[in-house]
Parts: structure tokens; C-alpha cells; sequence
């Protein structure tokens, strides 16, 4: 067996594996670069598509699933297994990707054509998605050893990072491999804590590093810094403006504000903006997806509540909406996509309120290296929207607790259930978190290797 690393080495996107085994070709995702190395999407696959068998699908975030469509326009024919929530939320996600590849191209060709030069493509356009989500399924159970070829098996397990998600158990003649995915935070509301893996004794783990060099707070101490946010801006008289991720944070967002109001803590009529369409459209997939919520969830369900609606939120379908939001001088919550600042509706928000004194910006997700989100974090004093310079007056706010990923003793405790026998991969992380993580690990007693982009292991 041969395992070439394709992405996510000593960096946190682009996660992609490609697993040789006796006549077979499976890929473990087919995630996109971002930030810094969102060049990467262009260059060619180093296989050839069209000998694909199979995709195994982790989740639906783009860093995992953005390039399918790239792949099916390139001549895979194969199946995309993964869990039916995780597949439902990759129909919306690679749809809303691919539009917005078609309009950047769009956008791009105007720009080069004025300046004499050629028009460019884009990545894949919708065709491309709507053909890449016929190779979907069916989905799969989690904790269900599959046989997927003779003498292959796989066995997806409940991840907890969001909605779906997996890590994967794979097992062929006497290797044993895990593929960690993302791994989710604990005590989150709506989706269960990461499950332990059940297959122990493994030969090569691939396991993300995030936040392998930090920890995060509680929920309830994030649910705090995120309440006194809100209060104190709104003393200043601002907005709050939280670049969310669709799915998974923004949920959490809706349902600790749920939580505010109802205690009282802010009022119930504060108006409340969801202002990213794919947010939207994944909401309306968490409700259709109660098998995966955890107790706490489910018990609300039990008493007929709905934990993503309350009053005084708002959901903003057009562009229309989304443009009268920035008339509201203060008062309001905008929850906008995109979670690092890359596009979507939050950088206009971000263009009319950032530069306001009175206003704050409220990170409760991982930033990448290259991004707007990653400038602002590391305190740019100006940065460039659309075109202009705008000054950062607004008060910045990073709240790590709420993210969707294990911190350092998380991945650590996980880890050491898997009883490694063989060799840890750490991945998935900037290459300064993974050196850090990497002598964690082997404090634990572990051996380790860091892959290098495009390396083949022999297995």
C-alpha cells in the first residue's frame, strides 16, 4: 500500500490523500487550498482522475470537499462516500463554491480584458457541482465496518467537528490506518464530542494539529466573552459583526444568542441579521439531521423549542436585505459570512463598520494565513476592502472557545486511544503549530513523521 500526501502538509487546507492498494486508487478528500496557498487549486492533480475508484469524504468543509468538482471536471466517474449529513451539506456547500468561482472568474476577465490581457476560467463552474453531487452515496452509517473493496475495509466514525463529520478506520491485510479528519471540540451544543476510536494497535495515524499548540477555553467562559462583546458594543453604541463559517458556527451563534434572550441577558428585541445564504440553507440541514445532535439539542426538541430561532432574528435572503443592514448605525448583531473574510457578505459589513470606533468585530474561528480575517486578527491598522483602504478602528475580539476543532489535550487524549503501534502523521496545521504539537506527541511515547506536500509513503 502507498499513501501520496496531496495536501494539508505543514499546512492547515487543502487536505487530500491518495491511498494505492493492490489495483485500487481511493482518495481520502479532496479539500481546496486557502489563503496563502489558494494557488495550489490550479495546479494539476498528479494522478490521473479518470483512474479514481473511489472518494471517502471526512466533511463537508471546502478545505476537505472544494476541489471535488475540480476532480469530476477532470474526468473522475467514481463514488463519493460519506455520511448522509455530511453529503447533504456538500450539495450546498460545492454548489455556493462553484457560483462563486464563476463570479470571481467573472469579475476577473473584466479586469484583464480592459487591460488587454486574456480572460481567465474558473476553477469549476456549477455544471461541474451538479455533476460532481450525482456521484454522491449512498450514505453511510457511522460504526459500520464496510468491505468497500476485497480485503479493504472502512469504518467512519462520529468526528464531532460539525454536522457528519467522520474520521476514518481503514484496514487492509494486516495495516491499520486512521485518518483523523477534523476533530471536534468537546461540550458544544449542538453535536456530539469526538468518539473514541475503536480500532486500536494502528500502523499510521494522519491526525490534525489546528490547535495543537494551544487550549481552548470552556464553552461557558467563550459564551461569556461573546455576551460582554455584545453588551459592551452596545453601550458604545456599534454593531457586532461576526464573520461566521456556515455550518456548524453559525448554528452554535444562533443558538447561544437563543440562549441570551430567553435568560434575559440581552434583549429580545435586539435584532439579530443571519446574513449568508449557505448559512441559511444549512440550518434548514441541521434540522433535517437530528440523529446527530447531542442530548442537550434533542432535549430541546423534546420541549418543542427550535434552537436556531428566537425573536428579533432576521433572515436576509437577497442582496437587498443585506445592503439596507448597513443603514442600522447600531444596536444589531450581523452574522455574515465568510468565516475568514474571504468573500461573501460580511466584507461589506465589514467595509461600513470597521472603521467605526463604536463598532466591534468578533472572531470565533480559525483565521488563515493570507486571509483578510488573519490581517485584521494580527492587528493590520488598515486593510484593503474591495478596492479601498479601510482603517481598523473597531474593537477586535477572538474567541477561540467556540471553535469547531479539538485543542491540544483533546487531539492528545484521542490520540492515545488509538494505541499507536507504528508511526504518527501530524497534518493539518501551520508548520510552526505542528513542530510544537509534534513534541507533544512524542512525549506520549509515540513515533512521528511530518509529511511533506506530494510524498509517498510506503505502507
Amino acid at each position: 500500500m502507498k499513501i501520496k500526501v496531496l495536501g494539508a502538509a505543514k499546512t492547515v487546507t487543502g487536505s487530500c490523500y491518495l491511498i494505492e492498494y493492490q489495483n485500487k486508487k481511493i482518495l481520502v478528500d479532496c479539500g481546496m487550498f486557502q489563503g496563502h496557498d489558494e494557488h495550489l487549486n490550479y495546479e494539476p492533480f498528479c494522478f490521473e482522475p479518470s483512474e479514481l475508484d473511489m472518494v471517502l469524504l471526512s466533511h463537508a468543509h471546502l478545505d476537505h470537499s472544494g476541489r471535488l468538482p475540480k476532480l469530476v471536471r477532470e474526468g473522475f466517474e467514481g463514488r463519493i462516500l460519506s455520511t448522509s449529513a455530511t453529503l447533504d451539506l456538500a450539495r450546498i456547500m460545492l454548489l455556493d463554491a462553484a457560483k462563486l468561482q464563476e463570479e470571481e472568474a467573472e469579475t476577473t476577465s473584466r479586469r484583464n480584458l480592459r487591460r488587454g490581457m486574456e480572460p481567465v476560467e474558473p476553477l469549476y463552474d456549477v455544471g461541474d457541482a451538479i455533476e460532481t453531487i450525482s456521484f454522491f452515496g449512498p450514505g453511510v452509517k457511522y460504526d459500520t465496518r464496510m468491505e468497500i473493496y476485497p480485503g479493504l475495509y472502512v469504518t467512519f466514525r462520529d468526528a464531532g467537528h460539525i454536522l457528519g463529520s467522520s474520521f476514518l478506520e481503514i484496514e487492509a491485510d494486516d495495516k491499520r490506518l486512521i485518518f483523523s479528519g477534523d476533530l471536534g471540540n468537546r461540550d458544544k451544543p449542538i453535536v456530539r464530542d469526538p468518539e473514541s476510536p475503536k480500532l486500536h494497535d494502528v500502523d499510521h495515524i494522519f491526525i490534525e494539529s489546528t490547535y495543537g499548540n494551544r487550549l481552548h477555553k470552556s464553552i461557558e467562559e467563550s459564551k461569556h466573552e461573546l455576551l460582554n462583546a455584545v453588551k459592551d458594543t452596545f453601550e458604545r453604541g456599534g454593531n457586532v459583526i461576526i464573520p461566521s463559517f456556515a455550518i456548524e458556527r453559525a448554528q452554535d451563534l444562533l443558538y447561544f444568542i437563543r440562549e441570551f434572550k430567553e435568560t434575559g441577558e440581552i434583549s429580545k428585541d435586539t435584532k439579530v441579521f443571519l446574513d449568508s445564504p449557505l448559512a441559511i440553507q444549512a440550518t434548514k440541514i441541521f434540522r433535517a439531521h437530528r440523529e446527530c445532535f447531542d442530548d442537550e439539542a434533542n432535549e430541546l426538541l423534546k420541549q418543542h423549542k427550535d434552537p436556531f430561532n428566537f425573536p428579533g432574528l432576521i433572515i436576509t435572503r437577497n442582496v437587498e436585505a443585506s445592503k439596507e443592514i448597513n443603514k442600522i448605525e447600531s444596536g444589531a448583531i450581523i452574522i455574515a459570512g465568510s468565516g475568514m473574510c474571504t468573500g461573501g457578505r460580511v466584507k461589506h459589513h465589514l467595509k461600513h463598520n470597521l472603521w467605526r470606533e463604536e463598532c466591534s468585530v468578533v472572531f470565533v474561528g480559525f483565521q488563515a494565513k493570507g486571509t483578510l480575517g488573519r490581517e485584521i486578527v494580527d492587528g493590520k491598522n488598515e486593510v484593503e476592502i474591495y478596492g479601498e483602504r479601510i482603517k481598523v478602528r473597531a474593537k477586535i475580539y477572538t474567541i477561540n472557545g467556540f471553535s469547531a476543532h479539538a485543542d491540544r489535550d483533546i487531539l492528545l487524549d484521542w490520540l492515545a486511544k488509538t494505541k499507536p503501534r507504528g508511526v504518527v502523521h501530524p497534518v493539518h496545521g501551520e508548520e510552526d503549530t505542528i513542530n510544537i504539537f509534534e513534541k507533544s506527541i512524542n512525549e506520549l511515547g509515540y513515533k512521528t513523521y511530518v509529511p511533506n506536500l506530494g510524498e509517498t509513503l510506503e505502507i
